[in-house]
């Protein structure tokens, strides 16, 4: 059996995607064929290298094309898309050639908190201004509305009184770290 391969696309850091590479590193099933990054500094980039990983970047005017990325898809024969901080839009040809096989992870419980600027943390700040008793992470499949694909799984946490930005922060990164690689496992072996 061939593993399966996930491209992962990320615009910042890339604490979860760096993560995810080290969960499917040395998996029978599973493994990840390239790193892509809108933006050419971003630190997802070269923490990917160091992890002996291909990387790719691509300006937002050539992420915008649907044909660009089903190309880079092909030439690394991508089974699965994984989103991981990635703030474009994707292209809806995309999304129709991986229909059901693209996933986002998103910083809190949708429908609630998503859409167009509802990332990092603007999210964590709407959620404390609204005091909400509970906030968490939600892993849905894309479609071509922000955060509106049908939902895989999500992960609670209690949001305190005293809690700051920084620290929903600090929780919803924990809740990622912990579930975002076993649920892309559970979702691409169960297909």
């Amino acid at each position: 059996m061939s593993k399966k391969r996930i491209a992962i696309f990320a615009s910042g850091t890339g604490s979860n995607a760096v993560n995810l590479i080290r969960y499917f590193e040395n998996n029978s099933a599973i493994e990840v064929a390239f790193v892509l990054s809108n933006k050419s500094d971003a630190k997802v980039l070269t923490s990917a290298k160091s992890l002996d990983v291909e990387t790719v970047f691509l300006s937002n005017e050539e992420v915008a094309k649907g044909d660009v990325l089903i190309s880079l898809c092909e030439e690394f024969e991508v089974d699965w898309i994984v989103l991981a901080g990635y703030l474009r839009l994707i292209p809806k040809e995309l999304i129709a050639v991986f229909e059901n096989k693209i996933i986002n992870l998103h910083p809190a419980l949708l429908p609630n908190y998503g859409g167009k600027g509802m990332f990092g943390r603007n999210v964590h700040l709407a959620v404390l201004e609204n005091k909400e008793a509970e906030t968490g992470i939600t892993i849905h499949f894309v479609n071509q509305e922000f955060d509106k694909g049908e939902i895989i799984a999500q992960f609670r946490c209690a949001v305190a009184d005293e809690d700051t930005a920084e620290d929903v922060e600090t929780k919803i990164h924990s809740l990622e770290q912990e579930n975002l690689p076993l649920v892309i496992e559970k979702t691409i072996l169960k297909t």
